[in-house]
Formats: C-alpha cells, sequence, structure tokens
C-alpha cells in the first residue's frame, strides 16, 4: 500500500504506548513537536472525544491525524503486533516467514548504516531491532507463530544445524542488497538460546574501505602528528585500545589504507575480516584448525613482512610474539582491551611483558570512544549550569550555553545523527620511555606539559563547540 509506505514511522515513540493502548483506541505515534505527541488515529473515530481522553491517559498534549481504517490496522500488525489481535486477513504486516521479509529487513538496516540486527523472542512478543549510532532501535514486532520460520531461514543461509536449538552457534552469510544489486557485504551470524527460543544477532560488515580516511576520522592536528609520526617509523609497534565497538577497527584500516604501497608488504591476522583491501595479505583467524593470532604471527615472520596487523592482543602468547616481531625490524599495528592509552603499558605488563621491552618497542599508545553527534536537525540550545557535571570533575574552561537532544523524524526521535571519535594519543618519547622502565606510572603531570589532550578534554572540546550532550560525555568525564 503505497501510502503506508510514504508515512513517517516513528519507532522512537513507540514506548510511549503500550500494545493494548495502541489497539483499544486504535492509535500510531509519528512524531512529536514542541513536546506534543502526535498520533494517527482511525479516520472514523471522534477526534475531539477522544483527544480529550488520551490527554488525560497519557498526561500530555497530543495531536491526532486520520488515516484510512486498513492503513492504521497495518500499522498496528507491524509494530503493535498481538497474537489474539491477528484474525484471518488482519494479519498484513509483512509476512515474515519469507525471504521476502529477510531481504528488506537487512536491506534497510545496510540502508540506515546499522551495525547489529537483533531478532529476539520473549513471552508475550517477538522483536526485531536494529543498532543505529551505537543505540538498538526497535523497528518490527513479530507474531511468535512466524518467529521460528525466520529463525530457521537465517539458520538455512548461514549453514547452520536447523535442529540444533539447545547450544549457541556462529555462521556466516553473504548477502546481495536488493536496494543497490551490485552491493554485496558479508553478515557474521551470532544464534544464542534463550528462556523463551533463539536469540539471533546479525552483524554487518562492511567491506569496502573506499571512503576511510585517517584525516577524517576526528583526530585533533596534535593528536594526528603524533599518531603519524608513531606509524611512519619503519619499526616497533602501534596500539589502539578501547572497548568493543569503539571504532578501534576502522583506526586500523584507515592506517593500513595509508601505509599500502607497492614497495611494502603487509600482513593481517582479523576476526572476522571487516574489510577488503586491494594489495593487502589478510588472513581469517580460525581456531578451530589451530590458525591462532599467536601462530599465525610466527608464520608472518617468514614471509618477509614490512608492515603486520594483529586484529587484538587477548593474550601473553600474543603479546610475545607482537612485541618480537616490532623488536626484530618490523612495523606492528594491534588493538588491546584497555581503560586509557596509559593504562596499555600496565596491560601489557600484567601479561608478562618487561618493562624496558614495552619501553624499547611501542612506539605509540592510542585510547579511543566514539561519542554520538546531537541531531543537527532538532538539537536545541540550553542555559548550562555547573551540577550538570559529574561531582569530581572540574570544568576545562566555562561553558555558558549547552545543546540538548530534541527528536525528530530525522534521527528516529533519538535526538542523536552520527558518531565521531575521541582520541588519546601518547608517543612514547625518552622521557617517557624512562618512565615506563622505571615503572612510575603517575604521568598525568608531563603529558600536560607536552600537550597532550585526554580522553576527557577531546570529549569535553565536542561538547563545548555545541556537536555533542553533557549526557553523551558524561562516563568520559568521570574518568
Amino acid at each position: 500500500m503505497k501510502e503506508l509506505d510514504e508515512m513517517t514511522i516513528a519507532t522512537g515513540l513507540l514506548h510511549e504506548l503500550t500494545t493494548e493502548q495502541a489497539w483499544h483506541y486504535r492509535i500510531f505515534p509519528f512524531g512529536e513537536l514542541n513536546g506534543v505527541l502526535q498520533l494517527y488515529c482511525d479516520e472514523d473515530q471522534d477526534r475531539d472525544g477522544l483527544q480529550d481522553e488520551l490527554e488525560i491517559l497519557l498526561g500530555r498534549q497530543v495531536f491526532l491525524e486520520a488515516r484510512p481504517a486498513a492503513v492504521l490496522s497495518r500499522l498496528l500488525n507491524q509494530y503493535y503486533l498481538r497474537e489474539n489481535a491477528i484474525t484471518g486477513t488482519e494479519n498484513l504486516s509483512h509476512e515474515p516467514s519469507s525471504d521476502d521479509f529477510l531481504q528488506k529487513l537487512i536491506s534497510e538496516a545496510r540502508k540506515l548504516k546499522s551495525s547489529d540486527i537483533h531478532i529476539e523472542t520473549y513471552e508475550e512478543k517477538c522483536r526485531v531491532r536494529i543498532r543505529i549510532d551505537g543505540m538498538l532501535i526497535e523497528r518490527y514486532l513479530l507474531s511468535r507463530l512466524e518467529y521460528p520460520a525466520i529463525i530457521n531461514r537465517i539458520k538455512i543461509l548461514a549453514n547452520l544445524d536447523i535442529a540444533e536449538k539447545r547450544l549457541p552457534q556462529d555462521g556466516r552469510i553473504t548477502f546481495k542488497s536488493i536496494l543497490n544489486g551490485t552491493e554485496q557485504f558479508d553478515i557474521r551470524v551470532s544464534v544464542l538460546p534463550t528462556l523463551h527460543g533463539e536469540k539471533v544477532v546479525l552483524r554487518l560488515l562492511n567491506n569496502d574501505a573506499t571512503n576511510i580516511d585517517l584525516f577524517k576520522l576526528g583526530l585533533s592536528e596534535t593528536d594526528l602528528r603524533n599518531y603519524l609520526e608513531g606509524v611512519k617509523r619503519p619499526n616497533g609497534i602501534v596500539l589502539i585500545s578501547g572497548p568493543t565497538g569503539s571504532g578501534k577497527t576502522t583506526t586500523l584500516y584507515a592506517t593500513l589504507k595509508l601505509l599500502n604501497k607497492s614497495t611494502r608488504n603487509i600482513l593481517t591476522i582479523e576476526d572476522p575480516i571487516e574489510y577488503t583491501l586491494e594489495g593487502i595479505n589478510q588472513v581469517q583467524l580460525k581456531e578451530s584448525i589451530g590458525l591462532s593470532f599467536a601462530s599465525a604471527l610466527r608464520t608472518f615472520l617468514r614471509q618477509d613482512p614490512d608492515v603486520i596487523m594483529v586484529g587484538e592482543i587477548r593474550d601473553p602468547e600474543t603479546a610475545n610474539m607482537a612485541m618480537r616481531a616490532a623488536l626484530t625490524g618490523h612495523l606492528v599495528l594491534s588493538t588491546i582491551h584497555t581503560n586509557s592509552a596509559w593504562g596499555t603499558i600496565s596491560r601489557l605488563t600484567d601479561m608478562g611483558i618487561p618493562a624496558f621491552l614495552v619501553a624499547n618497542t611501542l612506539n605509540t599508545s592510542v585510547a579511543q570512544r566514539l561519542v554520538r553527534l546531537l541531531c543537527p536537525h532538532c538539537k536545541a540550545a540550553s542555559p548550562m549550569k555547573e551540577a550538570m557535571y559529574p561531582q569530581s570533575f572540574k570544568a576545562y574552561y566555562p561553558v555558558d550555553e549547552q545543546y540538548i537532544a530534541m527528536g525528530c523524524d530525522q534521527c528516529y526521535f533519538t535526538g542523536y545523527k552520527g558518531r565521531k571519535a575521541v582520541y588519546e594519543v601518547i608517543p612514547l618519547d625518552r622521557e617517557l620511555s624512562a618512565l615506563v622502565k622505571a615503572g612510575d606510572m603517575n604521568v598525568d603531570g608531563m603529558l600536560k606539559e607536552k600537550g597532550i589532550g585526554t580522553l576527557s578534554a577531546n570529549a569535553f572540546d565536542l561538547f563545548a563547540a555545541g556537536e555533542t550532550s553533557i549526557e553523551e560525555i558524561y562516563p568520559l568525564l568521570l574518568n
């Protein structure tokens, strides 16, 4: 139905109504303007009486816009689906048991630049959520009767055992988008048995590294200069730290693109291979057959490499091999899980790497996080008060006005659109190397003297410039 396709779907506002309220009053949220909740309603209803009743029930102002009964039924079936509300031809949602639904769902998630799709079941409902800019947004509600067929179809596409429902399974799908017939990308599939059925997470891997540019990731001029000095050395190790989903892999690939010359032999061991880069020899980790990070590194050293990229340093064996490669004249790039750039030093020594070896091989230590940016279409200015900062935090400089997230149809009513990386880059010069060898971890004063910005300071700059909100950077200010 063309009219339904052209209507605004405010998925970020679905939580404003319960399933019972939506069906009882036959209403559906499509927007919010100046605090007024905008709802579609059945064109046959008495809008004046309905508006008064809803405002008392919801405790806020509402605006009603009439829509045909058939259109409203499709919306309610799709987003507020109840098993006992579907009778006969009433179930007009989207035939979720067919390949068409999966094709539409994955293509839609790809178009919206989503990183993951979550398909999960509970006692009373089944839902589909997609992760956009790091936040999960509920997109569809499904019937419990149709849910198993969708899971089985995903398992078949990923070459998994459809009869196995007791153990977790992992697989992979190569998908060709129906929105762009020439686009092909990989999907990592994870199936997890839960109390009410199997939960599936689809990780959409972006194979195209064309648009990745190190100079556009958010590094400040000073941080970029310090980082480039580290990666342009012929040997040593450059480590990027941060939690899962903080953009470490993207930074590594941007670096590899910069280093990718016909005069260099570049080898990578990854899990998974998220981007494919022409001219670089990429190896997929396969621990089930003994191909681990450490074993791959041993082989790499016999392949006459100039640059080695290790997806992640997870254990002492991999750490030792990476340090050995860096010490014997190779440039090594990798990631590690720590809370700060200087915390990488402690992590390596905890893995058994001697402090003198860390000091002699570590070129640059980087920490990064991804911060959501305020939607430029709906962000609003508001006075800034000192009490809004964490109690232990002292502002780097006065900020009288802040911008806050409002929400509109451009950002799915989340108030945020897009993300930007915040970095902390520490180049290990002679002075810092001497402190590492001496086991002195108190370097805050020296870093400040050298003009090295912390994650907290760089995030604060982003907030002061009106690009993000105090809520978004609050966790970084606590560090």
